[in-house]
């Protein structure tokens, strides 16, 4: 997969903090999701202590990923949709056109960063995009992602290797939600899952618009200025 081919922007320090490394975010559109998942694995296992950090943001065929952790009978009848078993943590959940997906692969060791840190700002930028869009919305101490009520409306999964962070966040926006209803999502019977175009009026460009929200909240949050 050459990710030079799609839309990238950089994303620089700010002048009073020339500590934090140079970030890049690609937007990826439609991805099958074996090609990104072997890309991801690729550049944690071949560290190479200068490269930038990256924020991949894009949607997947339809898919159903297990974590490494994960039980079997969580996957309850998948159909023709494909499970593919990879090592982020987590159980299983679904992704599919209309989802926002944003993998982030940020040197922790450079950063100084822990899991719980790095949860911590995913989940902020999440809530803080769900905000602008006019939807109230929390975390839950014991169960990682974002949720309106009780219903789930983002996911987490990550991974720590060679000090390299992989996998990350699924945002539901504007998609056929029925395939969640053939799993437990994230390991839970019975978990109710939402998006965004529950909340919002209909409008066009939806997936585009909450990626640029994600995306600017990921990097106020890491503490970026952007340069396009």
């Amino acid at each position: 997969m050459l990710l030079s081919n799609y839309k990238w922007f950089k994303a620089t320090p700010p002048a009073h903090d020339s500590q934090l490394p140079e970030l890049i975010v690609r937007r990826l559109g439609l991805q099958e999701y074996q090609p990104l998942f072997k890309s991801m694995r690729y550049l944690a296992e071949h560290i190479e202590p200068n490269r930038a950090d990256e924020i991949w943001l894009l949607s997947h065929k339809p898919v159903y990923t297990q974590g490494q952790a994960g039980a079997a009978e969580h996957i309850l009848e998948p159909g023709n949709i494909p499970v593919v078993l990879i090592d982020r943590g987590g159980q299983v959940t679904y992704h599919g056109p209309g989802q926002l997906v944003c993998y982030l692969l940020l040197n922790m060791r450079r950063r100084k960063f822990g899991v719980r840190k790095l949860v911590d700002t995913i989940e902020s930028a999440v809530l803080r995009t769900l905000s602008e869009f006019g939807i109230e919305a929390r975390t839950k101490p014991k169960a990682p992602g974002v949720y309106v009520k009780d219903a789930k409306i983002a996911a987490l999964g990550l991974r720590i290797k060679n000090g390299l962070s992989y996998h990350g966040l699924s945002l539901n926006v504007g998609m056929d939600l029925k395939p969640f209803a053939q799993i437990n999502p994230c390991g839970f019977e019975n978990l109710e899952v939402v998006q965004i175009a529950d909340f919002v009026e209909k409008r066009e460009n939806l997936l585009r618009d909450v990626s640029n929200s994600l995306s600017n909240n990921l990097l106020v949050e890491l503490g970026y200025m952007i340069h396009y």
